[in-house]
């Protein structure tokens, strides 16, 4: 998934909308009946990114995981949430916290 929001704690990143990549996977209970419609998490992604400005891509990617991992079914859920525009003062592709939750 792809938005357009302020994330970051410099004060640019808190002027200036950037790209945010997020990609939302869970691994569902084979013995659960039903299926896990993916505009489910979509909703869920986009809800938690209108939020902003963003702080730290690390709140978004946990706060994605649990939302997900809670989800009916959902065993597993793993967020990555990359900044592709970061300056760092040399080359970089991008910035990306990854973040996995279990349902135990």
């Amino acid at each position: 998934m792809r938005f357009h929001v302020r994330v970051g704690i410099l004060p640019h990143e808190r002027e200036y909308p950037q790209s945010l990549e997020i990609d939302l996977s869970v691994t569902r209970d084979e013995n659960e009946p039903g299926v896990l419609d993916y505009r489910t998490l979509y909703a869920l992604t986009k809800d938690r990114v209108a939020h902003e400005p963003l702080d730290y891509l690390e709140d978004v990617a946990t706060a994605l995981a649990e939302q997900a991992a809670s989800l009916p079914g959902v065993t597993h859920a793993r967020a990555a949430v990359r900044k592709p525009q970061v300056l760092v003062g040399g080359p970089l592709d991008y910035a990306e916290v990854v973040v996995e939750r279990t349902r135990v």
